[in-house]
């Protein structure tokens, strides 16, 4: 047993928020937010992240007013991926195509120690991801739903402005 410090106190409410953090991502691992196929989905694209084995569909329906009136997501994979592909649908619900970009954009920068990782007041659960970042095999984890998302919306751009489809195999998670 290790001698105590004189005056040393221990702090468990970092054990208590990494309890919580796993407790959030394993919530939304067991009971997925938007889990499904979706039918007359506009934006329906594929991710896959081959080192861990995670694979995801994204699925986006629009509005006339091009703000997603529905976000879905289907798969296999770890629980961050799958708890980060629930989330990203909560917090991509409701947003405009480009909105939804700059948010996806964003969390990957977050998650890459690109950006200070402020969780938007409206998503406090992403902040349960903020330790993934520690760990840069699984970011690719965290990130896979967030990038086929937008390479789904480049995807959907591209064909409404009749052009070709971006090559997205570039963009990894």
């Amino acid at each position: 047993m290790a001698e105590e410090v004189p005056g040393a106190r221990i702090h468990h409410e970092e054990e208590n928020l990494e309890s919580l953090y796993r407790d959030v991502i394993f919530e939304h691992y067991r009971r997925p937010h938007n889990k499904g196929p979706m039918r007359d989905a506009q934006i329906v694209t594929k991710g896959n992240n081959p080192v861990c084995g995670d694979k995801v569909t994204i699925y986006g329906k629009l509005g006339a007013d091009g703000k997603f009136t529905d976000v879905g997501f289907d798969g296999i994979g770890c629980a961050i991926c799958m708890a980060s592909s629930s989330m990203m649908t909560e917090a991509i619900k409701g947003k405009p195509l480009a909105e939804a970009e700059e948010i996806a954009d964003h969390f990957k920068k977050m998650m890459r120690n690109e950006a200070p990782f402020l969780a938007p007041a409206n998503m406090p659960d992403i902040e349960a991801l903020s330790g993934v970042r520690n760990f840069s095999v699984r970011v690719k984890c965290a990130t896979l739903a967030w990038t086929t998302l937008r390479n789904g919306i480049l995807q959907y751009k591209a064909e409404r402005e009749g052009q070709a489809a971006p090559d997205t195999k570039k963009e990894q998670p």
